[in-house]
């Protein structure tokens, strides 16, 4: 009903930076908000940031002042600016949103994009 495309993960150097991209179509009345999760080997998923359709953000401790949300409602469309980034940041990178479907019943939904490798190296 929902699909999340993400781009832009990759391979970096310590100190470097990457945007990551996340396109959501499908039957949406709405989008309340969106936010991006990793999850490191040997770890749980955990939230690096997040959005409303307001422009309300949040952020992990561990990336404040490094990284950025942003997203464009017309598009449907939330990134991450990543900058600074380090080894620590290395993971699987995950877009979330939640909102409502297009119907009589305005049913909530919750989706997952497929996820996007970020590597760091020292």
């Amino acid at each position: 009903q929902v699909q999340l495309v993400e781009s832009g993960g990759g391979s970096v150097q310590a100190g470097g930076s990457l945007r990551l991209s996340c396109a959501a179509s499908g039957s949406i009345f709405s989008i309340n908000a969106m936010g991006w999760y990793r999850q490191a080997p040997g770890k749980q998923r955990e939230l690096v940031a997040g959005i409303t359709s307001g422009g309300s953000t949040n952020y992990a401790d561990s990336v404040e002042g490094r990284f950025t949300i942003s997203r464009d409602n017309a598009k449907n469309t939330v990134y991450l600016q990543m900058n600074s980034l380090k080894p620590e940041d290395t993971a699987v990178y995950y877009c979330n949103a939640r909102g409502v479907l297009v119907g009589i019943s305005q049913a909530d939904f919750g989706a997952w994009g497929q996820g996007t490798q970020v590597t760091v190296s020292s």
